[in-house]
């Protein structure tokens, strides 16, 4: 098969002064397009380097042949962007990988995922959302109690969240809210801080294929760390340590419950969800990425994958594998699902 691979890079885009530091950090760099090409290629299947969106609707214009495209990419601009890839290719009846536009933005807006999972009467810590720092006085009765985790709803990679995102006191919550929501100029999600241990788990599959590989524990060893944040992220070599989950009765229902939120959503081929315990033990969802990093080394999939033996190539085998499949199974001319 002919591969196309769709992604974002890292500083490919220019942005503007007002954008904050971490703007582009859903990014992916050439080290993670440079593995997933050769594997890809090692898989047994050609290759070609579309890029973002715009590299997208060029190559599609040009009437190049592709067969399937394996897609990373993040897409730019707006709450949706994860599905800007997706949507496209679906009007060209393309297949890819990875979830469709409909999952990919519901997962992406914090809030509107929340929904799901309390309709489905999975845990997740409370919340309300503020759009305007004038908002908040009259969301006050709807907050959840002190300490509250404040975040930008339609983020990803940790944007936008630090130690400074927890909160305990009024003034506080006032200056980040209005902090966050002219940086990132979207609302903010005001949520219950889950004061226990932070996990992470990693399924692969469709549907009734869909399976968890594996799950890890955050674990922060810098002391003045309390969240797993953008920065935290940047230099986790030095602030944390990821260990796999081996204690059967956490492990089964951490495993439980990631699949019970991954198969709500319809999220398909691989994905991880992110879980904390609250002050009694008990697992919540924090959020849900149906477009998880592939970096070989240093994303959270690829390493739960590996702790529990699989390699980077096996792990994309498995995507890929599922993505084939379901076009198989699709009749009809559109096999985008």
């Amino acid at each position: 098969m002919k591969f196309g691979l769709t992604y974002n890079i890292r500083g490919e885009v220019e942005g503007s002064a007002d954008d904050p530091i971490d703007a582009q950090a859903e990014f992916d760099s050439l080290e993670t397009i440079d593995a997933l090409e050769r594997t890809i290629h090692a898989l047994g299947h050609d290759v070609v380097r579309i890029g973002n969106i715009f590299g997208l609707i060029d190559y599609l214009t040009k009437q190049r042949g592709i067969d399937m495209v394996f897609n990373i990419s993040e897409g730019l601009h707006g709450r949706s962007r994860e599905a800007q890839v997706p949507a496209l290719l679906e009007a060209y009846r393309i297949p890819y990988t990875f979830s469709d536009p409909l999952t990919l933005t519901i997962c992406h807006d914090k809030s509107m995922a929340k929904r799901f999972f309390t309709s489905a009467e999975l845990p997740t810590p409370r919340s309300c959302v503020v759009a305007t720092p004038e908002a908040l006085a009259r969301s006050v009765r709807q907050l959840p109690p002190y300490p509250v985790m404040v975040k930008p709803i339609h983020e990803g990679s940790s944007k936008g969240i630090g130690n400074e995102s927890v909160v305990t006191d009024d003034q506080t919550l006032q200056q980040l809210v209005r902090q966050l929501i002219e940086s990132y100029k979207q609302p903010v999600l005001i949520e219950e801080f889950m004061p226990g241990r932070e996990f992470t788990v990693g399924l692969v599959g469709t549907a009734a294929e869909a399976r968890v590989i594996g799950a890890m524990e955050i674990l922060l060893t810098n002391p003045s760390d309390i969240v797993y944040g953008y920065q935290t992220k940047e230099e986790c070599e030095q602030r944390v340590a990821y260990a796999p989950v081996t204690e059967q009765p956490l492990l089964n229902q951490l495993s439980e419950l990631a699949l019970q939120a991954y198969t709500l959503l319809q999220c398909r081929d691989a994905g991880r969800i992110d879980l904390r315990l609250d002050a009694q033990g008990a697992p919540h969802i924090l959020e849900l990425n149906p477009l998880p990093g592939m970096h070989p080394i240093q994303s959270n999939l690829p390493i739960i994958a590996a702790m529990h033996g699989l390699s980077h190539r096996d792990l994309v085998a498995l995507i890929v594998q599922s993505a084939i499949q379901r076009v198989v199974a699709t009749p009809g001319p559109y096999r985008g699902a």
